[in-house]
């Protein structure tokens, strides 16, 4: 049996004052993707202005080229750079971690085919690098102009060399293989779904809340627009065109506008700048960019995942609850679905403070150091940031629990139809489909 229908006793069909309900949270939804197509257009980012900002930020000195370079040697220390005890010898001041010796053949630019010796300094020292293995390099620019006319394969024609980093692009793709590999395999065609949907949101942060940022435009505004644009694209394409899933997806709103509001609030009380780190200072001459703003957008698209992984699943708790009790009222349902919901919070609470913390173990650690009380500490704009990111969120996915829970107790029909059909089955009979089916020979007929 493919599914069953489950019918409360003594309803039939779809009482009016469902469909009058139905009706008006379609007009509502309606009203705010509308809502959001005009605030991308009026928040589109200006491509004059990022290409202003662009330009008035110098990562290096001009002139200088960054070529990718080949490890063909390499050596356990460094000498007259760092000898084998951890003792520095002619390096920098404070600097006294061991480093390997490396000699390395530059692959591209002016100088591509020479090879030049460079100490690979702390960090890159640790970073576990084998003969093979690529670099990007920094070459100043009195390197790059020696180089024209210059057909010397000397190394000591390439001075000043360092290291910018490490080329991770082989692994890095071998990991996202893996990961589309599983999800598919596990999540069929909705796994499918779900990173169809996760490329369309990297192309709203990318193309419209990063550059409308910068841009100057209002980070609250930016924020709430490019989250519902994700949200409404999200949602549909990875759970289908359905109540449920508007039900899920108008309780998301809320959740967005909430969070908006509470992180708007937040940053103005406690006075945070915005300004974090070394990043947050090499973007301060980006004199258009609001960096409150910024942090007030960076809270609502940190706490948008959890934020709709919990409406998700409180729609679904309520959807499973009339398929398995249909004749309790709407009121036990929604008492029902919050005794859920309640549990998805508590531990929702504990995933949103660990991965806050992660991201921020490094400050943590310094932090820490410091050895100061911890009021103190929690006052540092860098831990501070933090702790408002976090409690705004949490405070928005606890509010998002309610509202989604009684939006889709009111929506959900009191005719259900659950399948019994698993993905892989609904993924064959697609398939099915599609294909010519060849003829069968009919079996001989066994007489017994």
């Amino acid at each position: 049996m493919s599914h069953a229908h489950v019918r409360s006793p003594g309803v039939s069909g779809t009482p009016r004052a469902g469909r009058t309900l139905r009706t008006v949270v379609v007009a509502i939804l309606i009203a705010a993707g509308l809502a959001t197509v005009a605030g991308l257009a009026l928040l589109w980012p200006d491509g004059g202005a990022v290409a202003h900002a662009r330009s008035s930020i110098q990562f290096a000195a001009p002139g200088t080229t960054f070529p990718t370079g080949r490890i063909t040697a390499l050596s356990k220390d460094c000498p007259g750079y760092f000898s084998s005890d951890a003792s520095a010898t002619g390096s920098a001041p404070g600097d006294t971690r061991v480093c390997r010796m490396a000699t390395v053949r530059l692959l591209d630019g002016a100088h591509a085919g020479k090879a030049v010796s460079l100490p690979l300094l702390w960090p890159w020292a640790s970073a576990g690098l084998n003969v093979g293995d690529e670099l990007e390099l920094v070459v100043p620019p009195a390197s790059a102009s020696s180089a024209a006319g210059s057909g010397s394969a000397d190394p000591s024609t390439v001075q000043g060399v360092t290291v910018n980093g490490v080329v991770r692009d082989h692994s890095l793709l071998v990991w996202v293989i893996v990961f589309v590999v599983i999800v598919v395999v596990v999540g069929l065609l909705r796994g499918l779904m779900s990173l169809i949907a996760l490329g369309f949101s990297a192309f709203v942060l990318v193309q419209f809340v990063l550059p409308a940022v910068i841009s100057g435009r209002p980070g609250l505004a930016v924020a709430v627009v490019g989250a519902s644009a994700i949200m409404f694209v999200v949602l549909y394409l990875a759970h289908g065109l359905s109540i449920r899933t508007s039900a899920a997806l108008l309780g998301t709103l809320f959740g967005i506008a909430v969070t908006a509001g509470i992180a708007q609030l937040a940053v103005t009380t406690t006075h945070l700048t915005g300004v974090t780190g070394d990043v947050g200072g090499l973007l301060a001459g980006v004199t258009q960019i609001d960096f409150r703003g910024l942090l007030t957008c960076a809270i609502v698209i940190a706490g948008l995942g959890v934020l709709n992984d919990v409406t998700v699943t409180q729609a679904s708790a309520v959807w499973e609850l009339r398929a398995a009790s249909p004749g309790l009222t709407r009121r036990q349902l929604y008492l029902r679905a919050m005794r859920i919901g309640r549990d998805h919070i508590a531990s929702t609470i504990y995933t949103i403070a660990f991965a806050y913390a992660g991201a921020a173990m490094v400050v943590l650690i310094v932090l820490y150091l410091y050895d100061r009380p911890a009021l103190s500490l929690l006052s540092q704009e860098d831990l501070a940031a933090e702790v408002v990111r976090t409690l705004c969120s949490g405070i928005g996915l606890v509010l998002a629990v309610p509202a989604t829970t009684a939006i889709a107790a009111l929506l959900v029909p009191r005719e259900v139809v659950v399948s019994d059909r698993s993905a892989w089955d609904a993924l064959r009979l697609r398939w099915y489909a599609f294909m010519p089916r060849p003829a069968v020979p009919e079996a001989p007929r066994r007489e017994y």
